[in-house]
């Protein structure tokens, strides 16, 4: 490619300082070294976390910083000794590594890496520079993806390559949102069919949630959220009832149990707080009841909890990326989905230019979308 070797000049949207809104730039972005890929985004989904990261309630983020992680593009050039990709192939990078040599990746029960960024800054890239410079600065990456700008630069490990069929205004989900919820129940819970799920929050990811519990073969699905605009959108996905906790006088997980007998088999957190966490689990039948922890919570969020909710037996566990090996799992993911076994397209609400990215957080903020598209 002519630009190969070259310093790119392209827009990106930047945050400077914590809470303020993005801003969108001119910015370099410098070619792939040894080890990375330099990939020209085509369209990138706003998930909730990046709005934790404009917000300062996301874990070791250093600033400024390029956000978005649920990107997808193509392959403009790679750096030395990259095989996995080449220029021209239609690309997924996600915010989880898989490098394959450290103990996690050797376990093949496993999907995390030890490069994730619970125990490795992912604010610059593994030999911790920066590609990014804007107005003279050095401006920093997040999850070694930042997709809020139109070209970036990350490790291989963090890349895979897709069918070249595949839409990427719609498969950009895959990067985090779609595959965290899906596989949450498919990997995680491990749903059977004809059990009872309750999801608690019905963004994109519980959204997905449902997706693949209805895959599972799930006979009911309970969908829970406090905003009511969203109970035909989950009915269309796969809910077979839905609840808002305003609608009762006492907790949820009772008004769950009355509803099931002795609670779902299966329960699902998808927001990230603290007091719908033990809700979730308390919801979950005492002995053999799987309650799965998907959202994020805030910096610094501590649980109390009764023990006798686990003594008799339920499992809390949690997920990453929905369990799924992710350079393994990405390209068989798109299969599936041009397969037609899933429509994550339902999830899409709000296509927009990336020069509206504000107005795509202001629409999450005030729960009017799902997700929002951003294409450049």
């Amino acid at each position: 490619m002519a630009t190969s070797g070259k310093v790119i000049r392209c827009r990106a949207a930047v945050a400077w300082a914590v809470g303020q809104p993005l801003s969108l730039e001119e910015v370099e972005v410098a070619p792939p070294k040894a080890g990375e890929v330099r990939i020209k985004i085509v369209a990138t989904g706003i998930c909730h976390t990046d709005y934790h990261v404009l917000e300062g309630s996301f874990p070791n983020v250093d600033f400024p910083v390029i956000p978005g992680h649920e990107g997808a593009g193509i392959v403009e050039s790679v750096g030395e000794g990259v095989t996995s990709v080449k220029p021209g192939d239609k690309v997924i990078p996600f915010p989880l590594p898989h490098c394959g040599e450290c103990s996690f990746c050797l376990n093949p029960e496993s999907n995390y890496c030890l490069k994730g960024h619970f125990t490795e800054s992912q604010n610059l890239l593994p030999d911790k520079t920066s590609r990014f410079t804007c107005k003279g600065k050095q401006i920093h990456h997040f999850l070694w993806v930042s997709t809020f700008a139109e070209y970036t630069v990350v490790p291989e490990y963090v890349v895979a390559k897709i069918d070249a069929a595949a839409p990427l205004d719609k498969v950009c989900l895959f990067g985090c949102g779609f595959s965290t919820g899906y596989g949450a129940a498919i990997n995680t819970a491990k749903v059977k069919p004809g059990s009872t799920c309750a999801v608690f929050g019905l963004g994109g990811v519980g959204l997905s949630v449902v997706i693949g519990c209805k895959a599972a073969g799930a006979s009911r699905i309970i969908a829970i959220d406090i905003n009511k605009d969203k109970f035909a959108k989950a009915k269309e996905l796969g809910a077979t009832e839905c609840i808002s906790p305003r609608d009762f006088k006492k907790p949820i997980q009772e008004v769950l149990i009355e509803m099931t007998g002795h609670g779902v088999d299966y329960s699902f957190e998808a927001i990230g707080l603290a007091d719908t966490m033990t809700a979730a689990l308390a919801s979950c039948n005492m002995n053999t009841g799987v309650c799965v922890m998907v959202g994020v919570p805030a910096t610094g969020s501590v649980i109390s909890l009764d023990p006798l909710l686990l003594l008799t037996g339920r499992t809390w566990k949690g997920t990453l990326l929905g369990g799924w090996r992710m350079r393994d799992s990405m390209p068989k993911l798109v299969s599936s989905y041009l397969d037609k076994k899933f429509n994550s397209d339902l999830l899409i609400t709000h296509t927009l230019p990336i020069a509206k990215v504000n107005e795509g957080f202001e629409l999450l903020r005030a729960g009017k979308s799902i997700r929002s598209v951003l294409l450049f």
